[in-house]
């Protein structure tokens, strides 16, 4: 799937976060973006909408994810 060049810097931009880790994490991870489906898209987006600390905390296994469309993101930014 391809993806915007402008919508992709947006999602870029939205990735910079206030921790460290998060953007190292979700700067490694966007480059895998454009090969995601359109539901795995939406659900990284809503993934982003969250705050730092609860993000991370999932990301890092502190918490679990309760959706699973949230939850299948998430090993696949741990794998990325």
């Amino acid at each position: 799937m391809t993806i915007d060049p402008a919508a992709f810097q947006r999602l870029r931009w939205r990735c910079r976060r206030g921790l460290l880790e998060l953007d190292i994490v979700l700067g490694r991870f966007i480059e895998h973006y454009a090969g995601l489906d359109a539901a795995q898209q939406a659900a990284f987006d809503s993934l982003l909408d969250m705050p730092d600390t609860q993000l991370w905390d999932m990301i890092s296994g502190k918490t679990p994810a309760a959706l699973a469309e949230h939850r299948e993101i998430i090993a696949l930014i741990n794998l990325a």
